[in-house]
Protein backbone atom coordinates (compact mmCIF):
# COMPACT_ATOMS: atom_id res chain seq x y z
CA UNK A 1 0.00 0.00 0.00
CA UNK A 2 1.14 3.52 -1.25
CA UNK A 3 2.24 6.08 2.16
CA UNK A 4 0.33 9.28 1.45
CA UNK A 5 0.31 12.60 3.29
CA UNK A 6 -2.94 13.64 1.53
CA UNK A 7 -6.62 13.35 3.49
CA UNK A 8 -9.32 10.78 2.62
CA UNK A 9 -7.88 8.43 0.03
CA UNK A 10 -10.07 5.26 -0.26
CA UNK A 11 -9.67 2.12 -1.47
CA UNK A 12 -11.54 -0.90 -1.63
CA UNK A 13 -10.43 -4.66 -0.12
CA UNK A 14 -11.43 -7.16 -1.09
CA UNK A 15 -11.47 -10.56 -3.52
CA UNK A 16 -12.35 -10.25 -6.83
CA UNK A 17 -15.48 -11.52 -8.25
CA UNK A 18 -15.21 -15.01 -8.83
CA UNK A 19 -17.15 -15.69 -12.49
CA UNK A 20 -20.37 -17.89 -11.93
CA UNK A 21 -19.57 -20.37 -14.18
CA UNK A 22 -15.94 -20.36 -15.37
CA UNK A 23 -14.15 -23.23 -17.47
CA UNK A 24 -11.87 -22.26 -20.00
CA UNK A 25 -11.13 -19.38 -21.51
CA UNK A 26 -10.05 -21.40 -24.51
CA UNK A 27 -12.51 -21.61 -27.13
CA UNK A 28 -12.35 -25.59 -28.95
CA UNK A 29 -13.33 -25.21 -32.71
CA UNK A 30 -12.46 -28.03 -35.37
CA UNK A 31 -13.90 -28.79 -38.98
CA UNK A 32 -14.53 -32.16 -37.58
CA UNK A 33 -17.92 -31.20 -35.47
CA UNK A 34 -20.14 -28.48 -34.36
CA UNK A 35 -19.75 -26.86 -31.53
CA UNK A 36 -22.24 -27.20 -28.80
CA UNK A 37 -22.49 -23.61 -27.00
CA UNK A 38 -20.21 -20.83 -28.28
CA UNK A 39 -16.74 -22.03 -27.39
CA UNK A 40 -18.34 -25.47 -27.04
CA UNK A 41 -18.47 -26.25 -23.35
CA UNK A 42 -22.05 -25.61 -22.73
CA UNK A 43 -22.60 -29.24 -21.39
CA UNK A 44 -19.87 -28.55 -18.91
CA UNK A 45 -21.57 -25.57 -17.72
CA UNK A 46 -24.59 -27.05 -17.35
CA UNK A 47 -23.37 -29.97 -15.43
CA UNK A 48 -21.47 -27.83 -13.29
CA UNK A 49 -24.80 -25.72 -12.89
CA UNK A 50 -26.80 -28.50 -11.97
CA UNK A 51 -23.95 -29.12 -9.12
CA UNK A 52 -24.26 -26.31 -7.57
CA UNK A 53 -28.06 -25.12 -7.37
CA UNK A 54 -30.17 -27.65 -5.19
CA UNK A 55 -33.73 -27.12 -5.97
CA UNK A 56 -32.05 -27.04 -9.64
CA UNK A 57 -30.77 -30.41 -8.94
CA UNK A 58 -33.51 -31.58 -7.44
CA UNK A 59 -36.36 -31.11 -10.12
CA UNK A 60 -33.95 -32.69 -12.70
CA UNK A 61 -33.24 -35.90 -10.59
CA UNK A 62 -37.19 -35.91 -9.86
CA UNK A 63 -38.17 -35.43 -13.27
CA UNK A 64 -35.49 -38.09 -14.23
CA UNK A 65 -36.93 -41.17 -11.81
CA UNK A 66 -40.81 -40.05 -12.53
CA UNK A 67 -40.16 -40.46 -16.40
CA UNK A 68 -38.03 -43.83 -16.33
CA UNK A 69 -41.23 -45.00 -14.37
CA UNK A 70 -40.86 -48.09 -11.91
CA UNK A 71 -39.89 -50.34 -14.58
CA UNK A 72 -40.88 -52.46 -17.36
CA UNK A 73 -43.48 -55.03 -17.89
CA UNK A 74 -44.19 -57.11 -21.33
CA UNK A 75 -45.50 -60.16 -22.38
CA UNK A 76 -43.97 -63.13 -20.47
CA UNK A 77 -44.13 -65.21 -24.06
CA UNK A 78 -41.45 -63.05 -24.99
CA UNK A 79 -37.86 -64.03 -23.43
CA UNK A 80 -35.78 -61.96 -25.28
CA UNK A 81 -37.94 -59.22 -24.30
CA UNK A 82 -37.91 -59.39 -21.14
CA UNK A 83 -33.85 -60.56 -20.76
CA UNK A 84 -33.38 -57.15 -22.45
CA UNK A 85 -35.33 -55.75 -19.86
CA UNK A 86 -33.50 -57.50 -17.18
CA UNK A 87 -30.28 -56.68 -18.51
CA UNK A 88 -29.31 -54.26 -21.66
CA UNK A 89 -26.24 -54.28 -22.07
CA UNK A 90 -22.72 -56.31 -21.23
CA UNK A 91 -22.27 -53.82 -18.36
CA UNK A 92 -25.25 -55.33 -16.69
CA UNK A 93 -27.52 -52.39 -16.75
CA UNK A 94 -31.50 -52.68 -16.68
CA UNK A 95 -33.37 -51.40 -19.41
CA UNK A 96 -34.55 -48.66 -16.85
CA UNK A 97 -31.45 -47.80 -15.57
CA UNK A 98 -30.38 -47.21 -19.62
CA UNK A 99 -34.03 -45.13 -19.55
CA UNK A 100 -33.41 -42.58 -15.95
CA UNK A 101 -29.81 -42.13 -17.81
CA UNK A 102 -31.33 -40.92 -20.86
CA UNK A 103 -33.85 -38.79 -18.95
CA UNK A 104 -31.45 -37.56 -17.04
CA UNK A 105 -29.14 -36.13 -19.66
CA UNK A 106 -32.25 -35.05 -21.39
CA UNK A 107 -33.63 -32.97 -18.86
CA UNK A 108 -30.25 -31.20 -17.52
CA UNK A 109 -28.81 -30.78 -21.06
CA UNK A 110 -31.84 -30.79 -23.40
CA UNK A 111 -29.81 -34.30 -25.35
CA UNK A 112 -29.33 -37.64 -24.62
CA UNK A 113 -27.27 -40.41 -26.56
CA UNK A 114 -27.89 -43.95 -26.76
CA UNK A 115 -25.86 -46.38 -28.53
CA UNK A 116 -26.92 -49.50 -30.41
CA UNK A 117 -24.49 -52.52 -30.53
CA UNK A 118 -25.90 -55.66 -32.71
CA UNK A 119 -24.01 -58.18 -35.21
CA UNK A 120 -24.36 -59.07 -38.80
CA UNK A 121 -27.24 -62.28 -38.01
CA UNK A 122 -28.65 -59.72 -35.44
CA UNK A 123 -28.37 -62.66 -33.21
CA UNK A 124 -27.37 -60.17 -30.42
CA UNK A 125 -28.43 -56.36 -29.02
CA UNK A 126 -27.33 -53.85 -26.33
CA UNK A 127 -27.86 -50.61 -25.28
CA UNK A 128 -25.64 -48.19 -23.63
CA UNK A 129 -26.04 -44.92 -22.70
CA UNK A 130 -23.38 -42.43 -23.63
CA UNK A 131 -23.23 -39.04 -21.59
CA UNK A 132 -24.09 -36.91 -23.80
CA UNK A 133 -21.57 -33.99 -22.47
CA UNK A 134 -19.13 -36.33 -24.22
CA UNK A 135 -20.84 -36.28 -27.50
CA UNK A 136 -21.02 -33.57 -30.16
CA UNK A 137 -22.33 -33.57 -33.85
CA UNK A 138 -19.97 -34.57 -36.57
CA UNK A 139 -20.03 -32.07 -39.55
CA UNK A 140 -21.57 -34.29 -41.93
CA UNK A 141 -24.29 -34.52 -39.66
CA UNK A 142 -24.85 -37.86 -40.48
CA UNK A 143 -22.53 -38.89 -37.19
CA UNK A 144 -21.58 -38.65 -33.74
CA UNK A 145 -18.07 -37.83 -32.12
CA UNK A 146 -17.71 -39.10 -28.97
CA UNK A 147 -14.30 -37.49 -26.83
CA UNK A 148 -13.40 -37.99 -23.05
CA UNK A 149 -12.51 -34.01 -22.67
CA UNK A 150 -13.68 -31.76 -24.98
CA UNK A 151 -11.42 -29.32 -23.13
CA UNK A 152 -8.87 -30.70 -25.02
CA UNK A 153 -9.78 -32.52 -28.03
CA UNK A 154 -7.56 -34.87 -30.34
CA UNK A 155 -9.32 -36.52 -33.30
CA UNK A 156 -6.85 -39.58 -32.68
CA UNK A 157 -8.79 -40.12 -28.80
CA UNK A 158 -12.00 -39.84 -30.48
CA UNK A 159 -14.70 -42.60 -31.84
CA UNK A 160 -17.32 -41.42 -34.17
CA UNK A 161 -20.63 -43.70 -34.57
CA UNK A 162 -23.41 -43.60 -37.15
CA UNK A 163 -26.96 -41.77 -36.30
CA UNK A 164 -29.40 -44.62 -36.65
CA UNK A 165 -30.88 -46.29 -38.55
CA UNK A 166 -27.36 -46.52 -40.73
CA UNK A 167 -24.97 -48.86 -38.75
CA UNK A 168 -21.15 -49.35 -38.83
CA UNK A 169 -18.91 -51.78 -38.47
CA UNK A 170 -16.10 -51.60 -35.51
CA UNK A 171 -12.49 -52.79 -34.97
CA UNK A 172 -14.50 -55.46 -32.81
CA UNK A 173 -16.35 -56.78 -35.00
CA UNK A 174 -19.92 -55.38 -34.21
CA UNK A 175 -22.41 -53.07 -35.83
CA UNK A 176 -22.75 -50.11 -34.26
CA UNK A 177 -25.19 -47.20 -34.42
CA UNK A 178 -25.83 -44.51 -32.02
CA UNK A 179 -29.48 -42.63 -31.28
CA UNK A 180 -29.37 -38.58 -30.82
CA UNK A 181 -32.63 -37.22 -28.86
CA UNK A 182 -32.92 -33.41 -28.47
CA UNK A 183 -35.24 -31.11 -27.27
CA UNK A 184 -36.52 -28.81 -30.13
CA UNK A 185 -35.75 -25.19 -29.73
CA UNK A 186 -36.20 -22.84 -32.57
CA UNK A 187 -32.74 -21.56 -34.58
CA UNK A 188 -30.84 -24.52 -32.99
CA UNK A 189 -30.09 -27.42 -35.68
CA UNK A 190 -27.57 -29.78 -34.59
CA UNK A 191 -28.43 -29.72 -30.15
CA UNK A 192 -31.44 -29.36 -28.83
CA UNK A 193 -31.86 -27.03 -25.90
CA UNK A 194 -33.52 -27.72 -22.62
CA UNK A 195 -36.27 -26.76 -20.94
CA UNK A 196 -35.46 -24.62 -18.43
CA UNK A 197 -33.20 -22.61 -20.77
CA UNK A 198 -34.92 -19.55 -19.06
CA UNK A 199 -34.36 -20.23 -15.42
CA UNK A 200 -30.75 -20.67 -15.55
CA UNK A 201 -31.06 -16.96 -14.36
CA UNK A 202 -32.79 -18.07 -11.15
CA UNK A 203 -30.69 -20.98 -11.01
CA UNK A 204 -27.91 -19.09 -10.20
CA UNK A 205 -29.40 -16.69 -7.89
CA UNK A 206 -30.42 -19.53 -6.17
CA UNK A 207 -27.05 -21.01 -5.91
CA UNK A 208 -25.57 -17.13 -5.57
CA UNK A 209 -27.52 -16.54 -2.35
CA UNK A 210 -26.94 -20.08 -1.13
CA UNK A 211 -23.29 -19.01 -1.23
CA UNK A 212 -24.22 -16.22 0.54
CA UNK A 213 -25.43 -17.90 3.53
CA UNK A 214 -22.04 -20.37 3.42
CA UNK A 215 -19.80 -17.21 3.32
CA UNK A 216 -21.81 -15.98 5.99
CA UNK A 217 -20.94 -18.56 8.30
CA UNK A 218 -17.49 -18.99 7.54
CA UNK A 219 -17.14 -15.30 8.44
CA UNK A 220 -18.85 -15.68 11.67
CA UNK A 221 -21.32 -13.24 11.22
CA UNK A 222 -18.37 -10.83 10.95
CA UNK A 223 -19.84 -7.56 10.05
CA UNK A 224 -18.07 -5.82 7.37
CA UNK A 225 -17.08 -2.06 7.20
CA UNK A 226 -14.61 0.71 7.22
CA UNK A 227 -11.34 0.32 8.37
CA UNK A 228 -9.41 3.89 9.48
CA UNK A 229 -5.32 4.08 9.34
CA UNK A 230 -3.12 6.65 10.07
CA UNK A 231 -1.60 8.29 7.28
CA UNK A 232 1.24 8.25 9.46
CA UNK A 233 2.27 4.36 9.46
CA UNK A 234 4.54 3.02 7.65
CA UNK A 235 4.24 0.86 4.39
CA UNK A 236 4.58 -2.34 6.75
CA UNK A 237 2.28 -1.26 8.97
CA UNK A 238 -0.73 -0.47 7.02
CA UNK A 239 0.02 -3.73 4.88
CA UNK A 240 0.27 -5.78 7.68
CA UNK A 241 -3.40 -4.18 9.21
CA UNK A 242 -4.87 -4.49 5.75
CA UNK A 243 -4.44 -8.28 5.50
CA UNK A 244 -5.65 -8.89 9.29
CA UNK A 245 -8.71 -7.05 8.29
CA UNK A 246 -9.21 -8.57 5.29
CA UNK A 247 -8.85 -12.15 7.44
CA UNK A 248 -11.34 -11.00 9.97
CA UNK A 249 -13.86 -8.65 8.42
CA UNK A 250 -13.71 -9.42 4.27
CA UNK A 251 -14.84 -11.36 1.55
CA UNK A 252 -18.09 -12.38 1.12
CA UNK A 253 -20.28 -11.37 1.68
CA UNK A 254 -19.10 -8.06 2.34
CA UNK A 255 -15.41 -6.08 1.98
CA UNK A 256 -13.73 -3.88 3.49
CA UNK A 257 -13.10 -0.29 2.59
CA UNK A 258 -9.50 1.45 3.84
CA UNK A 259 -9.54 5.14 4.38
CA UNK A 260 -6.20 6.53 4.64
CA UNK A 261 -6.26 9.88 6.39
CA UNK A 262 -4.03 12.40 8.14
CA UNK A 263 -4.30 12.32 12.05
CA UNK A 264 -2.07 15.19 12.65
CA UNK A 265 -0.48 14.02 15.68
CA UNK A 266 -3.55 11.36 16.62
CA UNK A 267 -4.10 7.82 15.89
CA UNK A 268 -6.92 7.14 13.64
CA UNK A 269 -6.42 3.37 13.00
CA UNK A 270 -9.27 1.90 13.86
CA UNK A 271 -12.60 -0.21 12.28
CA UNK A 272 -16.17 0.74 11.97
CA UNK A 273 -18.53 -2.24 11.30
CA UNK A 274 -21.28 -1.17 8.91
CA UNK A 275 -24.18 -3.02 9.87
CA UNK A 276 -26.66 -3.98 7.24
CA UNK A 277 -30.10 -6.08 7.93
CA UNK A 278 -31.68 -7.90 4.51
CA UNK A 279 -31.71 -10.98 5.76
CA UNK A 280 -35.38 -10.78 4.74
CA UNK A 281 -34.52 -9.74 1.22
CA UNK A 282 -31.93 -12.65 0.96
CA UNK A 283 -34.20 -14.63 2.06
CA UNK A 284 -37.46 -13.32 -0.69
CA UNK A 285 -34.74 -13.27 -3.33
CA UNK A 286 -34.02 -17.01 -2.39
CA UNK A 287 -37.44 -18.33 -2.49
CA UNK A 288 -38.83 -16.29 -5.48
CA UNK A 289 -35.75 -17.76 -7.66
CA UNK A 290 -36.67 -21.23 -6.65
CA UNK A 291 -40.09 -20.63 -7.46
CA UNK A 292 -39.43 -19.55 -10.71
CA UNK A 293 -37.06 -22.05 -11.74
CA UNK A 294 -39.78 -25.04 -10.98
CA UNK A 295 -41.56 -22.75 -13.52
CA UNK A 296 -39.05 -23.02 -15.92
CA UNK A 297 -38.74 -26.72 -15.47
CA UNK A 298 -42.60 -26.97 -16.13
CA UNK A 299 -42.57 -29.27 -13.08
CA UNK A 300 -44.44 -29.01 -9.74
CA UNK A 301 -43.97 -27.97 -6.22
CA UNK A 302 -45.12 -31.16 -4.55
CA UNK A 303 -43.07 -33.61 -6.45
CA UNK A 304 -40.01 -32.02 -5.53
CA UNK A 305 -40.45 -31.73 -1.66
CA UNK A 306 -40.47 -28.32 -2.05
CA UNK A 307 -43.78 -27.44 0.10
CA UNK A 308 -43.09 -30.13 3.15
CA UNK A 309 -42.45 -28.22 5.16
CA UNK A 310 -45.65 -26.98 5.05
CA UNK A 311 -47.52 -30.06 5.77
CA UNK A 312 -47.44 -33.85 3.78
CA UNK A 313 -50.75 -33.24 1.48
CA UNK A 314 -51.36 -36.46 0.09
CA UNK A 315 -53.88 -35.61 -2.21
CA UNK A 316 -52.18 -32.63 -3.71
CA UNK A 317 -49.25 -34.54 -4.31
CA UNK A 318 -51.89 -37.04 -6.65
CA UNK A 319 -53.05 -34.19 -8.11
CA UNK A 320 -49.89 -32.44 -9.26
CA UNK A 321 -48.79 -35.97 -10.04
CA UNK A 322 -51.23 -36.41 -12.58
CA UNK A 323 -51.61 -33.54 -14.08
CA UNK A 324 -47.89 -34.24 -14.71
CA UNK A 325 -48.33 -37.94 -15.94
CA UNK A 326 -50.32 -36.56 -18.39
CA UNK A 327 -48.39 -33.42 -19.45
CA UNK A 328 -44.88 -34.33 -18.54
CA UNK A 329 -44.17 -37.88 -18.16
CA UNK A 330 -45.93 -40.04 -20.46
CA UNK A 331 -44.71 -37.73 -23.78
CA UNK A 332 -41.08 -37.63 -22.66
CA UNK A 333 -41.54 -41.54 -21.87
CA UNK A 334 -43.25 -41.93 -25.33
CA UNK A 335 -39.95 -39.93 -27.08
CA UNK A 336 -37.69 -42.20 -25.66
CA UNK A 337 -39.65 -45.47 -25.92
CA UNK A 338 -40.15 -45.10 -29.29
CA UNK A 339 -36.99 -45.43 -31.44
CA UNK A 340 -35.58 -48.37 -28.72
CA UNK A 341 -38.79 -50.33 -29.73
CA UNK A 342 -37.88 -50.07 -33.17
CA UNK A 343 -34.68 -50.71 -32.76
CA UNK A 344 -35.76 -54.49 -30.56
CA UNK A 345 -38.25 -55.19 -33.16
CA UNK A 346 -35.63 -54.52 -36.22
CA UNK A 347 -33.04 -56.09 -35.02
CA UNK A 348 -34.44 -59.10 -32.56
CA UNK A 349 -37.47 -59.38 -34.28
CA UNK A 350 -39.80 -59.61 -31.61
CA UNK A 351 -42.98 -57.75 -30.89
CA UNK A 352 -42.68 -54.42 -28.83
CA UNK A 353 -46.06 -53.31 -28.76
CA UNK A 354 -46.57 -55.28 -25.01
CA UNK A 355 -43.61 -52.92 -23.83
CA UNK A 356 -44.98 -50.63 -21.18
CA UNK A 357 -43.09 -48.48 -18.33
CA UNK A 358 -44.78 -49.00 -15.08
CA UNK A 359 -45.88 -45.80 -13.66
CA UNK A 360 -46.98 -45.32 -9.73
CA UNK A 361 -48.07 -42.41 -7.94
CA UNK A 362 -45.36 -40.99 -5.45
CA UNK A 363 -48.35 -41.44 -2.14
CA UNK A 364 -51.51 -43.84 -2.39
CA UNK A 365 -54.83 -42.00 -1.20
CA UNK A 366 -56.45 -45.07 0.19
CA UNK A 367 -54.88 -48.12 2.09
CA UNK A 368 -54.05 -51.07 -0.33
CA UNK A 369 -55.99 -53.18 2.14
CA UNK A 370 -59.53 -51.65 0.58
CA UNK A 371 -61.17 -53.60 -2.39
CA UNK A 372 -62.20 -52.06 -5.91
CA UNK A 373 -65.71 -51.31 -5.26
CA UNK A 374 -65.18 -49.89 -1.25
CA UNK A 375 -62.35 -47.65 -2.87
CA UNK A 376 -64.63 -46.72 -5.97
CA UNK A 377 -67.48 -46.39 -2.95
CA UNK A 378 -65.22 -44.15 -1.32
CA UNK A 379 -64.95 -41.51 -4.53
CA UNK A 380 -68.37 -41.49 -4.98
CA UNK A 381 -68.64 -43.76 -7.85
CA UNK A 382 -70.90 -46.31 -9.10
CA UNK A 383 -70.19 -49.89 -7.68
CA UNK A 384 -71.20 -53.29 -7.28
CA UNK A 385 -70.03 -55.44 -4.18
CA UNK A 386 -71.30 -58.44 -6.07
CA UNK A 387 -69.12 -57.83 -9.31
CA UNK A 388 -66.50 -60.08 -9.30
CA UNK A 389 -63.84 -57.78 -10.51
CA UNK A 390 -64.53 -55.04 -7.98
CA UNK A 391 -63.71 -57.88 -4.88
CA UNK A 392 -60.34 -57.39 -6.19
CA UNK A 393 -57.86 -55.83 -3.40
CA UNK A 394 -56.22 -52.48 -4.42
CA UNK A 395 -52.82 -54.40 -3.77
CA UNK A 396 -53.99 -56.75 -6.21
CA UNK A 397 -53.96 -54.28 -9.21
CA UNK A 398 -51.49 -51.52 -7.62
CA UNK A 399 -49.08 -54.48 -8.26
CA UNK A 400 -49.47 -54.40 -12.51
CA UNK A 401 -50.22 -50.37 -12.48
CA UNK A 402 -49.27 -50.43 -15.90
CA UNK A 403 -49.67 -47.08 -17.92
CA UNK A 404 -49.50 -47.74 -21.94
CA UNK A 405 -47.04 -45.52 -24.18
CA UNK A 406 -48.58 -44.88 -27.18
Amino acid sequence: MEKRNSTNHISVGNRSPEPLFALSSKVVSSDKFWRWGEDNMLPYVLSLMSRRSTTHRRIINDKADYIAGKGFSCDEREPLLRALIDQANGDGDSLRTVLFRLAFDKALMGNAFVEVVTDEKHSLLSLYHQDASLCRVARDKQHIILHHDWRSYRSSEARTLPLYPAFERQEDGSLRSIVHYKDYEPMFNHYGVPKYIAGMGVSAIAYKTDKWNIARLENSFKLSGVMMIDATASDEEAEQISRRAQEHFAGNPGAVMFVVRDGKGEDNTRFIPIDSHNDGDWSSLHDQATSDMVIAHSWFRSLSGLDYASGFNSERILHEYEVALNTVILAEQAELLTPIRSIIASTLGVNTSSLEIINRPPTRSKPIYMRVWEARKADGLEYDEKDESQQMFLSEITKYNVTKIN
